[in-house]
């Protein structure tokens, strides 16, 4: 009996260990924070275009991200 409880949470832990998928979402959206930013430095003035649209797909990722946590 104690050993089928082991071997049940053993399996049940090893699941939630080996699921990375959480965490490449949250390395993916840092990567495309960090390009972003480098291609507003290099590109972009204070009134460009390309400001404002970076600046409005970020805004939109962070709305949905917001959306889909509440």
């Amino acid at each position: 009996m104690i050993t089928l409880g082991y071997v049940k949470t053993k399996i049940a832990l090893e699941h939630f260990v080996k699921d990375n998928r959480g965490v490449t979402a949250i390395e993916y959206a840092i990567l495309a924070v960090a390009v972003s930013a480098i291609v507003l430095a290099v590109f972009g003035g204070s009134n460009s275009p390309l400001k404002a649209a970076l600046s409005g797909a970020v805004s939109t990722v962070s709305a949905n991200i917001n959306s889909a946590n509440g």
